[in-house]
């Protein structure tokens, strides 16, 4: 601390309290419950409809490989937040380093990313098929819905 120069904290939070959504012991069973339930819900969803696209010849359509890639990204979505803040419900201390957070940011923001250009790719395969239903299949080869699903991964 140089003379003449006030002073300043120079403290770096390196975890974060993280607070739930009630300190009521039946409350946080019943929330437990209920959010897990949801989880399993969306995983095994999302999950069955990506099993049913790869096994199902008939669904290797463009419409439906974004489809599978989207209900994919959605998985990834919920699984970037949810099991944190269902560790949450008992956990005593509810930390979350911020390497943790970080992490947990970087990846549901990945996801929602790839969400976003999985979307405007399947806006681009109903525009041709509406707009030129006749060239559909040589404009919307599975070469380019390769492609473009590759694409919004990068």
């Amino acid at each position: 601390h140089k003379p003449g120069m006030p002073e300043t904290n120079h403290s770096l939070a390196t975890e974060f309290i993280l607070v739930g959504f009630t300190d009521n012991q039946n409350l946080k069973v019943l929330l437990f419950v209920v959010f897990s339930a949801i989880y399993l819900v969306t995983m095994v969803g999302n999950l069955g409809l990506v099993a049913l696209i790869y096994m199902e010849r008939r669904l290797h359509t463009p419409m439906y490989i974004f489809l599978g890639n989207l209900a994919l990204m959605d998985s990834c979505c919920s699984s970037a937040i949810t099991p944190k803040m269902l560790e949450n419900f008992f956990s005593e201390d509810r930390r979350i380093s911020l390497y943790e957070c970080m992490a947990q940011f970087y990846f549901l923001c990945l996801a929602e990313t790839a969400d976003c250009f999985l979307l405007a790719a399947m806006a681009y395969d109903r525009y041709v098929a509406i707009c030129s239903p006749l060239q559909y299949h040589t404009l919307m080869s599975k070469k380019l819905c390769i492609q473009m699903t590759i694409g919004t991964f990068i």
